[in-house]
């Protein structure tokens, strides 16, 4: 269950750092959702190159999920998808 609430608390923060970069305006749930989505993307990314030393976390988890959450923006961006506003 602390899993769980671990990838909302990490998704709330990638989201919120990625809409703060990329100026976006949408409302706390998808932001949230923003940030799941970059976590999954950044830690595939991640693991790919290197695998962590305990399998629960990776030191580089919040920047990758950060840089994935803005990778998913910049191409709902190109994409012309539009979350809903605040």
């Amino acid at each position: 269950m602390f899993h769980f609430i671990w990838y909302i608390l990490v998704g709330l923060v990638a989201g919120i750092l990625a809409k703060s970069v990329m100026h976006t305006h949408m409302t706390i749930f998808w932001t949230i959702v923003l940030g799941v989505i970059g976590s999954i993307l950044g830690g595939a990314i991640t693991h790919i190159f290197s695998r962590p030393a305990n399998e629960r976390y990776h030191p580089a988890g919040i920047i990758f999920s950060t840089l994935g959450s803005i990778l998913v923006l910049f191409i709902c961006y190109k994409l012309k998808i539009h979350f809903p506003q605040i």
